[in-house]
């Protein structure tokens, strides 16, 4: 728009439409034509404003939006929507919210177009109260049954981890389209509820529902959560013959090397990360991140360094995946060469989160350095939260500083009350320490809060179906042909000079009871599944345990992959463990 255009003169409404839309891509026209519109009197013209707001909006100035929308006379229920559409699709969630309940004290009704985004707003929230009351309101007018808005109930109650609710609304739903499937997979996944997104693909295609590329995503999302590799690969399959044919996928070929890394498979991952025509950040990052947990720290270096000569810019999962490398490598100083170079980085995009902050802190304690870690944390210019105190207290509990580990775990008491792992960890210390006084203390308090600890299990993949072991599981349908096989083992590896360690067993009970308790722990009873039903086969036995692992079974491990033969792929809470011929990728360090 030119400035020396006689506006005022002989701007007409349809002429003012044109310039609204000609000009809706420059922030400073669009408030030219504004200025304009107040004085000629056309803004008083809720249709010009109208569509004024939805250009700056678009625009993402919220600021001028919201003011403009402030000073019209009644705007309608369109109006009300689209700001509140555009707070909430651009994460501005307190403002969606607080303009809904606006709308409301206003006495404008919403509609079913109203709801679906401030449902996602609501979903945003730290607790789901206001989401409840704001269902309370879809049910008041009877827009539940719309599908946009049901889809966003289902996603809001899945966010918060309610997948009894999001599963009763998603059952009672008429007509469910591709669009409401996608979603609940896609929310289950997101709340770490994989076996549910699984069993809703199978339900999907029983239905008669065509997935398509964003179905494919989310299922091979939760084959990698669950290290199902071989269910991923059936899948991926399906999806080459059914619905992406021969056509490269970026979104689908990075979900892919995801999954490939989390099931340990990084031959497979390498192998896809050369044949893509196409890299982006994501697919960089996952592959350096992927080799840093499974413990390949010199690779995933590489790649960094790679990466910075010929790949995009690196964001902060990539920083992450770098700091992860060093984590698992004890590279103190090259960590700190790494964080350095984010904190001093100019693009938001680098700059640290919780999650590199706690990298940090478990690199400096699980190296000796804990009065650093602890210092460091205490120089944090945002708050600490639980995962950066919870990896100085791991630091504390590996170096049994029980000092720093008190204060560590008083200060995972006040932000997570009801999680009664930081107490286990803080009591096992005191027990490897022979303070079992202190011990029943800790256990006594543990009780009287109501703290629920975590049980440990394990998984394994066979025939398509997840198998899940709990120490000194008797409900197998194997049990009786494992625990032969069992004893077996540790009858060989006896003989070959393997010793039982006993010290993770935090309990004032004899030696031989503390024997028979890590005699059968999950990740022993999963392998030895896996060694019987995998027998005629040579391919690697793999298994998820949802716990740190135990020396002794780390150590079982070693002595059974060289007994064997066979490779053994452990993915644990922190990271993978590959056992080849009595050797562990973390060389035992972890």
């Amino acid at each position: 728009m030119s400035p020396q255009a006689p506006l005022s003169v002989s701007l007409t409404k349809q002429r003012a439409i044109k310039l609204l839309w000609s000009c809706s891509s420059c922030l400073n026209q669009l408030k030219q034509i504004h200025s304009v519109l107040l004085t000629t009197g056309l803004s008083i013209k809720n249709s010009l404003l109208t569509r004024l707001m939805v250009n700056l909006i678009d625009l993402g100035d919220f600021d001028y939006a919201y003011k403009l929308f402030n000073g019209m006379l009644n705007p309608r229920i369109f109006l009300w929507n689209t700001l509140i559409r555009g707070y909430s699709k651009n994460v501005k969630t307190f403002e969606s919210v607080s303009l809904y309940k606006k709308m409301a004290a206003t006495g404008i009704r919403p509609d079913e177009f109203t709801y679906p985004f401030v449902l996602k707003a609501c979903s945003d929230l730290p607790e789901p109260c206001t989401g409840l009351a704001v269902h309370n309101q879809v049910i008041k007018y009877g827009l539940e049954s719309f599908t946009e808005v049901r889809n966003e109930l289902i996603i809001m109650y899945a966010k918060f981890g309610d997948i009894d609710s999001a599963d009763y609304l998603f059952g009672s739903m008429i007509d469910k389209d591709l669009v409401a499937w996608n979603a609940f997979i896609a929310a289950c996944v997101k709340v770490g509820c994989a076996s549910r997104a699984l069993s809703l693909f199978h339900e999907m295609v029983l239905a008669g529902i065509r997935p398509d590329a964003i179905t494919v995503v989310g299922v091979l999302s939760a084959c990698g959560q669950l290290g199902c590799l071989e269910t991923g690969q059936k899948v991926y399959k399906y999806a080459q013959e059914e619905i992406i044919g021969g056509r490269n996928n970026i979104i689908v070929d990075n979900v892919r090397l995801d999954m490939y890394m989390k099931c340990g498979s990084t031959d497979r991952a390498r192998a896809l990360f050369c044949q893509m025509p196409h890299r982006n950040v994501i697919s960089w990052s996952t592959m350096i991140v992927g080799y840093a947990i499974n413990g390949d720290s010199k690779e995933a270096l590489a790649l960094f360094s790679q990466m910075h000569d010929e790949g995009p810019r690196a964001n902060h999962v990539t920083y992450l995946g770098a700091l992860l490398a060093c984590l698992h490598a004890g590279l103190v100083e090259e960590g700190k060469t790494f964080f350095s170079r984010m904190v001093g980085s100019k693009n938001e995009d680098v700059q640290p989160r919780k999650e590199h902050y706690s990298c940090m802190v478990d690199l400096l304690g699980r190296s000796g350095n804990l009065e650093e870690a602890y210092k460091f944390i205490l120089r944090m210019p945002i708050e600490p939260d639980s995962g950066v105190w919870g990896a100085l207290l791991g630091a504390c509990a590996i170096h049994k500083n029980i000092k720093l580990g008190l204060i560590a775990a008083d200060k995972l008491f006040e932000l997570s009350p009801d999680v009664a792992s930081y107490q286990v960890v803080m009591s096992n210390m005191y027990a490897s320490v022979g303070k079992w006084e202190r011990v029943d203390k800790l256990r006594l308090r543990i009780r009287k809060k109501g703290a629920k600890k975590v049980v440990g299990y394990t998984t394994i993949e066979f025939n398509g179906e997840i198998h899940i072991f709990s120490r000194g599981d008797q409900s197998h349908v194997y049990a009786g042909n494992i625990y032969q096989k069992l004893e077996e083992l540790h009858a060989k590896m006896k003989s070959l000079g393997y010793i039982q360690q006993v010290d993770s067993v935090y309990h004032d009970i004899e030696r031989e009871e503390k024997e028979a308790t890590v005699s059968t722990h999950s990740e022993k009873l999963a392998i030895t599944f896996g060694l019987i039903v995998h027998a005629k086969h040579q391919s690697p036995i793999r298994v998820i345990k949802n716990l740190r692992t135990c020396e002794d079974c780390h150590n079982f491990c070693k002595f059974l992959s060289k007994i064997s033969g066979r490779e053994i792929i452990m993915r644990d809470k922190s990271r993978f463990h590959h056992f080849r011929d009595g050797m562990c990728s973390c060389n035992d360090f972890w």
